[in-house]
């Protein structure tokens, strides 16, 4: 397991971007559970952000894709929106302890 962050690092209804060994990942908090994602739209293969740790819609309930308009579920990483309906980005394996929020392997 990798720790990305502690706990504190992602509060509720935010998101955070993260760099594990090259490759861009995204979490966000939502309901006290965190989700992690590889920061890759399904539609053009980039990053969903322009800014950093800037992953969500304006009222945090859903991921955006910066680019394109795409709208994904938190809970589940699918798009529910845009050109890449149906379509999922890919769930990343994750826990989380009184150190922090680990990335497992």
């Amino acid at each position: 397991m990798h720790l990305l962050c502690s706990g504190v690092e992602l509060s509720e209804g935010q998101s955070r971007g993260f760099n594990h060994e090259g490759v861009e990942l995204l979490g966000v908090r939502r309901h006290g559970q965190v989700y992690l994602y590889r920061n890759r739209c399904p539609h053009r293969g980039i990053a969903l952000n322009w800014q950093p740790d800037g992953f969500l819609d304006s009222s945090a309930s859903l991921i955006a894709c910066a680019h394109h308009g795409a709208l994904f579920l938190i809970e589940s990483g699918e798009c529910v929106a845009g050109p890449c309906a149906g379509d999922a980005l890919e769930a990343l394996d994750c826990h989380e302890d009184n150190q922090g929020i680990w990335l497992r392997d």
